[in-house]
């Protein structure tokens, strides 16, 4: 019998549910659904975000979700992420209370800082002259608060580089329990993960199927052979295979998608696993970094001068 891998344990005791459901760039109208779909199908983990622009709709379905009795609210685990306009301590809580309000939620089980990046308040974009210096330990410290207050019952971030998470970790009385990256088997965060899984802190996938519904990314990584072959041997999709060799791998993984069909097909991956031969196959498949946000670097206006800068030579 495959070891279903439903859950993972964070550094704070709570239990984040393996397979959650990404909602960047679901547009308006068509999330609303995607998510109440997914709950009834099982799902239990909805990965949000303020910048995504659409918490409101989010929190409308959950709110009739919870109404309807089809789920507890301590049932859920649902995230969020603090952009980077809101990196002043003082606008860190407002920016929380937008989202709680937006969600309809009294807490999030996670909150994590989006990016290890500062932009103006208020400011639309990621042109070079909203860009500010960054000053994590003040950000952090004021999210840690947020843990104390209860309203964020996991404090983490995302897109921090191993050295930046290392630095972070020097510094937090709360440590981060999370690092959302990208992550599939054509960008496998080796270095990343081993960090990780050595301090604890647990790395949750986004675009784990490579975001195939990015049209400025060019993504081939469901087309990828070695992956397909493995989904021949074992009658499964490429996407399933995906998603079940990060569950193998140790991290939680975000699919996103508005098509309930494929809402399901990406949750059918607790009651098969993909045996040692094929899993060694993955380490063979070419590695590159799709989403390398160079929207963040500047020579002059950006903290970070270079890709190299912002990934600490992680690219």
């Amino acid at each position: 019998m495959a070891n279903a891998i439903r859950f993972f344990e964070l550094n704070t005791g709570a239990k984040i549910p393996s397979v959650g459901l990404g909602t960047w760039q679901a547009s308006p109208g068509l999330v609303g659904d995607a998510v109440a779909a997914a709950v009834k199908i099982g799902y239990r983990h909805i990965d949000c975000a303020q910048i995504y622009g659409n918490e409101k709709e989010i929190g409308s379905v959950l709110k009739k979700l919870f109404e309807d009795n089809v789920v507890k609210r301590e049932e859920l685990f649902i995230t969020s992420k603090l952009w980077c306009t809101d990196h002043d301590p003082q606008d860190v809580p407002e920016a929380l209370k937008r989202t709680l309000q937006d969600l309809q939620l009294d807490y999030v089980d996670l909150y994590l800082m989006h990016w290890p990046v500062r932009m103006k308040k208020g400011s639309v974009g990621a042109k070079p002259e909203n860009l500010m210096p960054v000053d994590i330990p003040s950000t952090w410290k004021a999210m840690e608060a947020l843990y104390d207050s209860g309203k964020a019952r996991a404090i983490g971030v995302s897109n921090f580089s191993t050295k930046k998470l290392a630095t972070l970790l020097e510094l937090a009385r709360v440590p981060p329990a999370v690092n959302q990256v990208e992550c599939h088997p054509s960008w496998q965060q080796t270095k990343l993960r081993e960090f990780c899984k050595s301090k604890g802190v647990h790395l949750t996938a986004y675009s784990p199927l490579g975001s195939p519904g990015t049209t400025w990314l060019k993504s081939d990584v469901l087309k990828n052979p070695i992956l397909n072959t493995v989904a021949e041997k074992l009658g499964k999709s490429p996407a399933q295979v995906a998603l079940r060799w990060g569950l193998q791998m140790g991290n939680s993984v975000l699919p996103k998608s508005t098509n309930e069909g494929r809402i399901r097909e990406n949750f059918e991956v607790f009651d098969w696993s993909i045996p040692h031969d094929l899993f060694a196959k993955f380490s063979e498949i070419e590695q590159a970094r799709l989403l390398n946000a160079s929207f963040f670097v500047h020579e002059s206006l950006s903290p970070y001068k270079s890709l190299e800068e912002l990934w600490d030579g992680e690219i």
